[in-house]
């Protein structure tokens, strides 16, 4: 019934739990959950870059529960529970394993610089690579040796999270090349689920353009956060015409006069 429901609680009088460079995590209305919020700050090289970039955070909040809801209906665990409004999530609480897991399609970015190799050059196979989350380190690369030395994660989790990723990267590719683009690579977080004694590793963070390399087929014009980093422009633009593929945000709608983006409800 209706009373029941958790009221929703406004942002300002909720308690903040945390705040990173793109998101803001809230206490959630039942125990075990969190509201993410979307903000607009636009980041880059562990925000030496940054910059406030008007409707960035709405549209990433829909283009990463549409990801997710998909996820969720294949059977690939994730954190997300719904959508609340056009910059909030309702999240279940996971305990965060401190890695960026990379999943690379086609060179870009620091592996071709790392390797030498041209940019849009199409990998043998897809490549699985681990950062250690620490802004005050550059989030370093690290192997699966540092990972269970430290106790970051054991080598069954990791096996788990690589299946995931696997997964995840099959669908995204599949998912985006039927919009005509095409999957470069990818970044995402995993989190450990408690239920009861049981526990899980799920995908958790967000999926968007902020994470992912993401190129036009035809054209190879880059539709992700590269046009922050590179001084392109037209970020807003671009994460628009990626929602628009994706069917969040029709073609027929355009931005309002001072106004964000206009997204399907």
């Amino acid at each position: 019934m209706d009373f029941l429901k958790p009221r929703y609680v406004p942002m300002n009088r909720r308690r903040r739990i945390y705040e990173g460079k793109g998101k803001i995590l809230f206490e959630g209305p039942e125990p075990g959950t969190l509201i993410q919020f979307f903000k607009d700050d636009a980041t880059a090289f562990n925000n030496k870059k940054h910059e406030i970039v008007d409707g960035k955070g709405v549209l990433n909040n829909r283009i990463s529960e549409h990801i997710f809801t998909h996820l969720n209906r294949m059977g690939i665990p994730t954190h997300f529970i719904r959508r609340l409004n056009m910059r909030e999530q309702l999240i279940r609480e996971v305990e965060i394993i401190p890695l960026e897991v990379v999943v690379r399609n086609v060179a870009a970015g620091s592996l071709a610089k790392r390797l030498g190799l041209e940019e849009g050059t199409v990998l043998p196979r897809s490549i699985i690579e681990f950062y250690y989350k620490a802004d005050a380190l550059d989030d370093p690369m690290v192997s699966e040796e540092h990972i269970t030395a430290f106790g970051w994660a054991t080598p069954q989790e990791i096996d788990d999270i690589m299946a995931l990723a696997i997964r995840v990267n099959d669908f995204l590719s599949g998912l985006f090349l039927g919009a005509g683009i095409q999957l470069v690579d990818f970044k995402i977080e995993c989190g450990r689920l408690w239920e009861a004694d049981m526990m899980r590793i799920v995908v958790a963070d967000e999926i968007s353009p902020d994470s992912c390399r993401l190129w036009d087929v035809q054209t190879q014009n880059k539709l992700d956060k590269d046009r922050f980093r590179r001084d392109m422009g037209g970020l807003v633009e671009a994460y628009q015409e990626v929602a628009r593929r994706l069917g969040i945000l029709t073609e027929e709608q355009e931005r309002p006069q001072g106004g964000g983006p206009v997204l399907v409800q």
